[in-house]
């Protein structure tokens, strides 16, 4: 039967290609199979919700209110519905959290450099494309909180010089909020985000494959230049069996006892604006907004640059585009083939450190109203403070973890020094 299907379908070439892949034996690679697992859990719940979700705003019933606010009601009644709204939405929380701290492990372990640049790129595409599924998915409710977001958002987008209203338009069907607005980020959530994350993804790991892990520090001891680890068929098949039961356990756990987005709570869209804050992967974004002065604007060849495209576009895009420039500002000409300990690269720690201590006060500047609320700032220092923190707080971590790095260095120098005089001793 073997030597049948093998005649047939190649199965031994495929198993010596494929199947007898090494994978590292690390805590820390498990991170890019957590994104891959959410994402097949998103696919999964997803595919459910949309049996029982009805994409319309057109208004219904005798309450006279959207078709797809009525539906999420409707899933929220049924048995296990309201379930499988927080395991798609917890899931979607995890499958970010892995995907950014994934990066961060890549970054600080020189996994992106020579010859693994444009999978870095493709990993960044596929961080974007994650976070603007789920702001698509957060529409979809089409609650007062969900239409005070996407206004939010058109307004963002209407800000572009030149071609603002005209892109903003384009994105969401006609003028805010037309009638085709929830077909359309529909559209975006189930089939053309899913199927760029899918490609994306695809190319990602046939890149991988090809490329090959990078090797962790150990294995340079146990077999130089070579690769160390457990073939896909079957030790790495069973760990990731466990990894995907231990995730969809979490997954259940909190779905169990952390209710999501209230629909009920904030009714249907009406003129009222509800506070709103976004899920923390985007509070950074909120915080800039927060602090660049309304009376930022100028103008440039018949284009204006107002407050909202300073904050909400072009101080993001500049992030975006700095994190495609990573593997560029490498100067190593070498092939990268062992994950790099943090400590040996200091100044790349470094900036790591302070970027996301920028990014924590940004975050922190997204709750600028509750601290003025609470007395802890004013509405006449609020900015003033915030902005001071921004530059100090990066550049008081970039200092301080090289001092922390040297002060390692040092004591393991004087570890080494303290083991020569000891071996010296007892060689007399």
């Amino acid at each position: 039967m073997n030597q049948w299907l093998d005649e047939r379908l190649h199965i031994s070439r495929l198993n010596d290609k494929f199947l007898r892949k090494a994978f590292p034996v690390h805590h820390s690679f498990f991170l890019g199979e957590i994104t891959l697992f959410s994402l097949i859990i998103l696919i999964l719940s997803g595919i459910l919700l949309t049996f029982a979700y009805e994409p319309s705003n057109q208004l219904v019933g005798e309450d006279q209110i959207p078709a797809a606010y009525a539906s999420v009601l409707k899933i929220n009644a049924m048995p296990f519905g309201d379930m499988l709204r927080r395991i798609h939405h917890w899931t979607a929380n995890i499958m970010v959290g892995a995907a950014v701290v994934h990066m961060f492990r890549i970054y600080f372990s020189g996994a992106f450099k020579k010859p693994r640049e444009i999978n870095w790129w493709i990993g960044v595409l596929l961080l974007v494309f994650t976070i603007i599924t789920a702001v698509t998915g957060y529409s979809l409710p089409y609650d007062n909180y969900a239409f005070t977001t996407l206004k939010v958002i058109s307004g963002i987008l209407a800000s572009l010089p030149w071609i603002g209203e005209w892109a903003a338009q384009a994105a969401f069907a006609g003028k805010f909020p037309g009638p085709g607005l929830i077909p359309r980020m529909y559209g975006y959530h189930i089939m053309l985000l899913p199927a760029i994350l899918l490609a994306t993804t695809a190319v990602h790991m046939l890149i991988m494959i090809k490329q090959k892990h990078t090797q962790p520090g150990y294995a340079k001891k146990i077999a130089y230049k070579k690769i160390v680890g457990v073939p896909l068929l079957t030790q790495q098949t069973i760990l990731m069996g466990m990894l995907f039961t231990l995730l969809l356990g979490v997954i259940l756990l909190f779905s169990a006892f952390i209710p999501v987005h209230p629909v009920e709570f904030y009714g249907p869209p009406s003129n009222n604006t509800p506070p709103i804050k976004p899920d923390w992967y985007l509070l950074w974004v909120f915080g800039i907004l927060a602090i660049v002065p309304a009376t930022w604007e100028f103008h440039l060849l018949g284009g204006t640059f107002n407050a909202e495209f300073i904050g909400g576009i072009l101080i993001p895009t500049l992030f975006i585009v700095l994190l495609f420039a990573v593997p560029m500002l490498d100067r190593s000409k070498e092939n990268a083939y062992y994950a790099e300990s943090p400590t040996e690269h200091p100044k790349r720690l470094a900036w790591g450190i302070a970027v996301i201590a920028l990014l924590i006060v940004w975050s922190f500047a997204g709750y600028k109203p509750e601290l003025i609320t609470s007395g802890i700032l004013t509405n006449s220092n609020a900015n003033g403070v915030l902005w001071t923190l921004t530059f100090v707080v990066p550049i008081v971590s970039y200092f301080a973890t090289l001092g922390i790095v040297r002060g390692i260095k040092r004591l393991r120098e004087l570890d080494e020094i303290e083991d020569r005089e000891f071996q010296a001793s007892a060689d007399d």
